[in-house]
């Protein structure tokens, strides 16, 4: 989203590769003209179009929308990917550095820029598109979200890579692991983001806690409720270190209060679907929870890391072949690794017992095996597993894109993802977020409900295809992503591009 801006420097461009001389790329680098590297543009519009997606479809088709808690989602891979290409991006664009503080001074600018876009679209002060007010309580405001998280990440690694750039050479010596070796300062630092990560997650002592209940809908509006804990090193939603750091530092009322996890078996009736939470569920149901919180934004760092080592692998591998070969190596090797602890983690039990029919001394011993997820994936914690696969996963959309739009230049079919990615903070503002839906929204026929863009939505997709479910998810393709495919479209043809 918000890095897309750091891509407008005319630094960023895809480095001639050394071999395919024959081909018409090639050609147009060494003639002078050096394109951008298309397939990061088509990358982060693709990531813009599933946030639309997953957001606007998600409440019709679950298995697309977030994990109530553990699990990882279609919607969980977004921010992931939104960090990984952020970092990608900040390789290309800070490879040249001719004075470090006028490179600060920018960070520094451009990331108060995103937490002031961030507070606005997500603190509480935009009610778009349903609602036609806006305005906050500033005690019930929420300090966290996309764009804060984006500008955290963006801000450390940033700063490593300027500070860091007198420690490495700008050609490699030869070796498989040189390049590791250059940059061994990004990976000190994610190293320390990982341990106190953690260090905190598991050994931070988690004591009961209370809430007040501010669902103005609900039974219990206004009553405390409280929460049993008093353990630690526990993943599960009630007792984790992460909600914990966020309530003691953010304050809870100033947490997301719609989590994830309300969609979850043990809050409501209705799972995986959004519904009413049921009375006898646990207290925790009802609670706020922070999924951009302060201890998973640090984890989320190593995202940005490892997109980081995807563009620097761009700046030394002069080949195409090689850097493929590194990238698709990285991200089956990442992805195995989270994998594995997620899935094989089995504890062995032995339970005794005897026959009634023998000797009351007569014991059998039955041994039993619990299998459960030492590091399980968890968008909400952003646990080491998660980023292990979602990073993978991002090496591998990467290397595919980069395959076909700059090598094979199959660029044509990727246009309106491209477009979209060159204005993403507009799509990201005006779209996602629904700042112009709530505009149209505020011309209605008397009643809010008869606007122009429910009637399309009724009328021309979910009527047409009989299914509310259908419907909706070839409005939000056709009316909404490949609409905004085109705006972006008639803006880059007038250079018209959203900096921040």
């Amino acid at each position: 989203m918000a890095e897309i801006k750091v891509e407008r420097s005319h630094d960023q461009h895809l480095l001639e590769p050394k071999e395919d001389t024959s081909s018409s790329y090639t050609r147009r680098s060494l003639a002078g003209n050096r394109p951008r590297l298309a397939s990061l543009d088509i990358f982060r519009g693709l990531t813009v179009a599933l946030m639309i997606l997953v957001d606007d479809a998600g409440g019709d088709w679950p298995m697309i929308a977030h994990a109530p808690w553990n699990g990882c989602n279609l919607a969980d891979f977004v921010m992931p990917f939104f960090l990984f290409i952020v970092g990608v991006s900040i390789a290309l664009s800070l490879k040249r550095i001719s004075n470090k503080f006028e490179a600060c001074k920018k960070v520094g600018f451009r990331t108060c820029k995103l937490l002031f876009w961030g507070l606005l679209l997500q603190g509480g002060f935009s009610h778009a598109p349903d609602e036609l007010t806006y305005g906050v309580d500033v005690t019930m405001m929420r300090f966290c979200g996309i764009l804060q998280r984006i500008a955290l990440s963006y801000l450390v690694v940033a700063l490593v890579e300027i500070f860091t750039k007198d420690s490495h050479e700008e050609n490699l010596s030869t070796g498989r692991f040189s390049i590791f070796k250059s940059y061994y300062w990004h990976w000190i630092v994610a190293a320390s983001v990982l341990v106190i990560y953690l260090a905190t997650l598991y050994g931070t002592y988690v004591p009961d806690w209370e809430f007040v209940v501010y669902d103005k809908d609900s039974v219990l509006y206004g009553k405390i409720l409280s929460v049993s804990c008093g353990v630690r090193g526990k993943l599960n939603p009630p007792c984790n270190a992460v909600g914990y750091v966020d309530r003691q530092v953010l304050g809870i009322n100033h947490m997301y209060h719609h989590p994830a996890w309300r969609r979850s078996k043990a809050c409501t009736d209705d799972s995986p679907y959004e519904g009413a939470i049921r009375q006898d569920a646990p207290s925790w149901c009802r609670a706020p929870f922070e999924p951009e919180g302060i201890l998973s934004s640090i984890s989320a760092i190593l995202s940005t890391i490892i997109g980081v080592h995807f563009g620097h692998i761009i700046l030394h591998l002069k080949g195409h072949s090689a850097r493929l070969k590194h990238w698709i190596s990285t991200g089956l090797v990442l992805l195995a690794l989270g994998l594995t602890l997620h899935f094989t983690h089995c504890e062995k039990h032995l339970a005794f017992w005897s026959n009634s029919k023998q000797s009351l001394f007569s014991y059998h011993i039955l041994q039993t095996q619990k299998c459960f997820a030492v590091m399980p994936l968890n968008k909400q914690l952003y646990s080491f597993s998660y980023i292990c696969v979602t990073s993978g996963a991002a090496a591998l959309v990467f290397s595919s894109l980069y395959s076909l739009v700059d090598i094979l230049e199959w660029k044509h079919m990727f246009l309106p993802l491209k477009w979209i990615g060159m204005n993403a903070m507009l799509v990201y503002v005006m779209g996602a977020e629904g700042i112009l839906a709530a505009f149209f929204n505020g011309w209605y026929y008397r009643h809010p409900h008869n606007t122009l863009i429910n009637w399309i939505r009724e009328h021309v997709f979910i009527r047409v295809w009989h299914s509310r479910r259908v419907g909706v998810l070839m409005y939000v393709i056709f009316a909404e992503i490949l609409f905004w495919g085109l705006v972006t479209g008639v803006f880059h043809r007038f250079k018209i591009y959203w900096k921040l």
